[in-house]
Protein backbone atom coordinates (compact mmCIF):
# COMPACT_ATOMS: atom_id res chain seq x y z
CA UNK A 1 0.00 0.00 0.00
CA UNK A 2 1.23 3.15 -0.80
CA UNK A 3 0.56 6.91 0.17
CA UNK A 4 1.31 10.17 -0.82
CA UNK A 5 0.39 12.60 2.24
CA UNK A 6 -0.12 16.21 2.21
CA UNK A 7 -0.55 18.73 4.84
CA UNK A 8 -3.48 21.49 3.83
CA UNK A 9 -5.17 24.25 4.30
CA UNK A 10 -7.90 22.93 2.34
CA UNK A 11 -8.67 20.30 0.08
CA UNK A 12 -11.80 19.08 -2.27
CA UNK A 13 -12.58 16.59 -4.77
CA UNK A 14 -14.97 17.05 -7.48
CA UNK A 15 -16.22 14.81 -9.92
CA UNK A 16 -18.60 15.62 -12.89
CA UNK A 17 -18.50 19.31 -11.71
CA UNK A 18 -19.86 18.59 -8.34
CA UNK A 19 -17.20 18.39 -5.20
CA UNK A 20 -17.89 15.50 -3.57
CA UNK A 21 -15.71 15.91 -0.46
CA UNK A 22 -14.05 19.14 0.73
CA UNK A 23 -11.88 19.81 3.76
CA UNK A 24 -10.02 22.50 5.50
CA UNK A 25 -6.75 22.09 7.96
CA UNK A 26 -5.66 18.45 7.90
CA UNK A 27 -4.22 15.79 5.33
CA UNK A 28 -4.77 14.52 1.60
CA UNK A 29 -4.05 11.23 1.11
CA UNK A 30 -3.34 10.05 -2.06
CA UNK A 31 -3.82 6.04 -1.26
CA UNK A 32 -2.66 3.25 -3.89
CA UNK A 33 -3.48 -0.18 -3.20
CA UNK A 34 -1.79 -3.50 -4.88
CA UNK A 35 -2.86 -7.17 -4.64
CA UNK A 36 -0.39 -8.17 -2.38
CA UNK A 37 -1.92 -5.55 0.35
CA UNK A 38 -4.20 -6.82 3.40
CA UNK A 39 -5.52 -5.79 6.67
CA UNK A 40 -2.40 -5.46 7.89
CA UNK A 41 -0.85 -2.93 5.93
CA UNK A 42 -4.22 -0.80 6.40
CA UNK A 43 -3.57 -1.35 10.04
CA UNK A 44 -0.26 -0.44 10.49
CA UNK A 45 -0.26 3.08 7.46
CA UNK A 46 -3.80 4.22 9.24
CA UNK A 47 -1.80 4.08 12.93
CA UNK A 48 1.10 5.73 11.01
CA UNK A 49 -0.77 8.46 9.58
CA UNK A 50 -2.89 9.35 12.80
CA UNK A 51 0.21 9.80 14.44
CA UNK A 52 2.62 11.50 12.27
CA UNK A 53 3.91 14.80 14.06
CA UNK A 54 3.98 17.18 10.97
CA UNK A 55 2.10 19.97 12.29
CA UNK A 56 3.06 22.70 14.60
CA UNK A 57 3.14 23.54 17.92
CA UNK A 58 3.49 26.76 19.85
CA UNK A 59 7.03 26.71 19.12
CA UNK A 60 6.11 26.39 15.75
CA UNK A 61 8.14 23.11 15.55
CA UNK A 62 6.63 20.48 13.89
CA UNK A 63 5.17 18.12 16.61
CA UNK A 64 1.69 17.82 16.70
CA UNK A 65 -0.48 15.03 14.72
CA UNK A 66 -3.80 14.88 13.05
CA UNK A 67 -5.46 13.68 15.82
CA UNK A 68 -3.61 16.60 18.34
CA UNK A 69 -4.93 18.96 15.95
CA UNK A 70 -8.42 17.91 15.49
CA UNK A 71 -7.62 18.10 11.66
CA UNK A 72 -9.65 16.35 8.33
CA UNK A 73 -8.60 14.05 6.57
CA UNK A 74 -9.78 13.43 2.67
CA UNK A 75 -8.30 10.08 1.20
CA UNK A 76 -8.53 9.84 -2.57
CA UNK A 77 -7.68 6.69 -4.51
CA UNK A 78 -4.66 6.80 -6.29
CA UNK A 79 -4.08 3.54 -8.68
CA UNK A 80 -0.95 5.18 -10.76
CA UNK A 81 1.13 5.34 -7.36
CA UNK A 82 2.14 1.82 -8.71
CA UNK A 83 3.27 2.84 -12.20
CA UNK A 84 5.94 1.29 -13.62
CA UNK A 85 8.01 3.29 -15.82
CA UNK A 86 11.56 1.45 -16.36
CA UNK A 87 10.92 0.33 -20.23
CA UNK A 88 9.90 3.71 -22.52
CA UNK A 89 7.55 6.64 -22.21
CA UNK A 90 4.17 4.86 -21.18
CA UNK A 91 3.71 3.82 -17.49
CA UNK A 92 2.07 0.36 -17.00
CA UNK A 93 -0.49 -0.20 -14.30
CA UNK A 94 0.31 -4.57 -13.63
CA UNK A 95 1.43 -3.93 -10.20
CA UNK A 96 -2.21 -1.99 -9.21
CA UNK A 97 -4.31 -3.92 -7.27
CA UNK A 98 -7.95 -4.99 -9.21
CA UNK A 99 -10.84 -3.39 -8.56
CA UNK A 100 -12.13 -6.36 -6.26
CA UNK A 101 -9.00 -6.38 -3.81
CA UNK A 102 -8.62 -2.91 -3.79
CA UNK A 103 -12.12 -1.34 -3.04
CA UNK A 104 -12.19 -2.99 0.16
CA UNK A 105 -9.08 -2.37 1.60
CA UNK A 106 -9.26 1.16 0.79
CA UNK A 107 -12.53 1.32 2.25
CA UNK A 108 -11.64 -0.31 5.63
CA UNK A 109 -8.69 2.48 5.24
CA UNK A 110 -11.12 5.30 5.08
CA UNK A 111 -13.38 3.71 8.01
CA UNK A 112 -9.81 2.67 10.22
CA UNK A 113 -8.33 6.42 9.31
CA UNK A 114 -11.81 7.85 10.63
CA UNK A 115 -12.16 6.04 14.14
CA UNK A 116 -8.51 7.21 14.48
CA UNK A 117 -8.92 10.57 13.86
CA UNK A 118 -12.20 10.87 15.33
CA UNK A 119 -14.25 12.26 12.66
CA UNK A 120 -15.94 11.37 8.91
CA UNK A 121 -12.97 11.09 6.41
CA UNK A 122 -14.03 13.16 2.98
CA UNK A 123 -13.21 10.10 -0.09
CA UNK A 124 -13.44 10.15 -3.65
CA UNK A 125 -14.67 7.91 -5.89
CA UNK A 126 -12.93 4.99 -6.94
CA UNK A 127 -12.41 4.63 -10.08
CA UNK A 128 -13.58 8.02 -11.29
CA UNK A 129 -12.36 10.68 -13.24
CA UNK A 130 -11.55 13.22 -10.49
CA UNK A 131 -10.21 17.08 -10.16
CA UNK A 132 -8.54 17.14 -7.05
CA UNK A 133 -7.76 20.67 -5.59
CA UNK A 134 -5.31 21.10 -2.59
CA UNK A 135 -3.40 24.10 -0.86
CA UNK A 136 -0.49 22.44 0.60
CA UNK A 137 0.70 23.89 3.82
CA UNK A 138 4.12 23.89 3.86
CA UNK A 139 4.30 22.18 1.44
CA UNK A 140 4.85 19.05 3.52
CA UNK A 141 4.45 16.38 1.54
CA UNK A 142 5.57 13.02 2.67
CA UNK A 143 5.37 9.39 0.75
CA UNK A 144 4.46 5.91 2.99
CA UNK A 145 5.03 2.55 1.57
CA UNK A 146 4.04 -0.50 3.54
CA UNK A 147 6.47 -2.59 1.99
CA UNK A 148 9.10 -0.52 3.06
CA UNK A 149 8.20 -0.25 7.17
CA UNK A 150 11.67 -0.65 8.36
Amino acid sequence: MRAVIQRVSQASVTINGEVKSAIGWGFLILLGVCDEDTMDDVEWLVKKIANLRVFDDEAGVMNRSIQDIGGEALVVSQFTLYASYKKGNRPSWFRAGSHEHSIPLYEAFCSELSAAIGKAVGTGEFGADMKVELLNDGPVTICMDTKNKE
